[in-house]
């Protein structure tokens, strides 16, 4: 951060380009940082003064020489530099059109080997006082030049002797000395796994805290959800006199978990869709491999999504009227804090499979109104043609409602008004809910999350979306 001058800005997101966050000439000096990490003994930089003014430009090379000075080398295209920018470089490497090297050698101070270079090829024009030599330069080495001069500046190059100078030191360079051995390195990547997570975690850990558009929002949003719901069905959970009165019960699960899920899905993917696009610059410099990433991110959210769960339950729960046993509790925030896990892990995985947030969108939606249609809510599970009766025991809302509603009604032994059968057997007749299956709902919403987390780990790593 101190080398290339980002201290006083070492608490602030990066942002969006053009949008919010760091300027563009912070964001240049920014990647060089991003890429010293890795502490390379050699940097390429391509054109990193290209888009900015005068200032910018000047800052951003300040950074460059300040790199240099710490011991590495950097070699960078430069486009019309300015006299302080050229002089900032230490050799020149010059090329005509094809490729072919005109002069490969040392700057000098104020440029003057490279001017007594060129001054000294017969027939070119002497620079003038107050000239940037870079312009000079690029002036009297044109194709034009070339044919008034009747000179081929390559083949100049080729014959002087600063082309045998070096020349002899790549030879000299090219042979190992005695006693070294080849560059070896055991694994892709300079810390072991477990490193790599941690250190995934921390930064995912920042991102998140300094982020509160997207995490102070949504639990602002569960917390006004929360208010709304209980409000709206006051006492729902303690009425179980009549089927209206489950069925009322069960309608307020089924909108809060979908109206919430929904939207905790939806809030994720423009989040993973960025962080993906800086997975994929870090990864490519070596960083770090995909799973730690992908473990992190998944990581990340437990805590953030637990709170909300915990907001959520106690205000719900408590205005609906539920039981207030500790069992029934548990079982309550439980199902609730898987259900919108694995709603935030589908969000993530969705991204994961398809090239921007925007297509991952409009799949999820699509899957949005199926896992409603399947539900068991719309129509209970043995009501459901016996053919397609296979994709309710592969949604996720159903085992959600499962639980939600065994846990709170299923030991019920009041007779229902009108049906002469207990709450038990009623939920056990008309929707196929039975106690005695609370250990593997579950189990199997937690496969869920264990699941998605898979795909969207497996996905990051193979599925390269990148586009240069």
């Amino acid at each position: 951060m101190e080398l290339v001058e980002l201290t006083p800005l070492s608490g602030a997101l990066v942002g969006l380009p053009g949008v919010n966050g760091l300027s563009t000439e912070q964001r240049k000096r920014l990647t060089i940082a991003v890429e010293l990490v890795a502490n390379p003994s050699i940097i390429f930089m391509d054109e990193p003064t290209s888009g900015l003014d005068a200032r910018a430009a000047a800052i951003v090379m300040r950074t460059v020489r300040n790199t240099v000075n710490t011991g590495r080398t950097v070699v960078c295209t430069i486009h019309q530099p300015s006299i302080d920018i050229f002089e900032a470089f230490d050799e020149l490497f010059l090329m005509k059109r094809g490729g072919q090297e005109i002069y490969v050698g040392p700057l000098g101070h104020h440029s003057s080997q490279l001017i007594k270079y060129f001054e000294g090829i017969q027939g070119v024009s002497k620079i003038k006082d107050g000239i940037n030599p870079a312009t000079w330069m690029l002036e009297v080495s044109t194709t034009s030049q070339e044919l008034v001069l009747g000179v081929d500046f390559a083949d100049y190059y080729k014959k002087s002797e600063l082309f045998g100078r070096n020349k002899a030191l790549i030879k000299e360079l090219s042979v190992p000395r005695p006693g070294t051995k080849d560059l070896y390195f055991p694994n892709q990547f300079s810390q072991p796994f477990l490193v790599q997570c941690l250190a995934c975690l921390w930064k995912q850990h920042w991102s998140y805290w300094r982020n509160p558009p997207y995490t102070a929002v949504r639990i602002l949003f569960t917390t006004f959800i929360a208010l709304i719901f209980g409000t709206m069905f006051w006492d729902l959970g303690s009425k179980w006199k009549t089927r209206q009165d489950l069925f009322n019960a069960m309608g307020s699960m089924y909108a809060a978990i979908n109206f919430l899920g929904f939207q905790y899905s939806s809030s994720v993917q423009p989040v993973v869709a960025i962080e993906r696009t800086v997975f994929y610059r870090e990864k490519a410099a070596g960083m770090y491999s995909a799973l730690p990433y992908a473990f992190s991110q998944f990581l990340i959210e437990i805590p953030y999504v637990f709170v909300q769960a915990l907001v959520y339950s106690l205000l719900v729960y408590s205005m609906m009227g539920f039981d207030w046993t500790a069992e029934k509790f548990f079982w309550f925030l439980y199902f609730t804090y898987v259900s919108l896990l694995y709603f935030v892990l589908y969000g993530m995985m969705t991204v994961a499979v398809t090239p921007n947030h925007n297509v991952a969108a409009v799949i999820s939606s699509f899957f949005y109104g199926i896992w409603n249609l399947f539900s068991g809510f719309v129509i209970p599970r043995p009501r459901i043609p016996i053919w397609w009766r296979w994709y309710y025991w592969a949604t996720p809302v159903a085992y959600t409602l499962y639980g939600l509603i065994i846990t709170q009604f299923g030991e019920i032994q009041d007779t229902l008004e009108g049906d002469g059968r207990t709450v038990e057997q009623y939920l056990k007749d008309y929707f196929g809910f039975e106690r005695d299956m609370i250990a593997a709902v579950a189990l199997i919403l937690l496969g869920f999350v264990i699941l998605f987390t898979f795909i969207f780990a497996y996905s990051i790593k193979t599925f390269n979306f990148q586009r240069r």
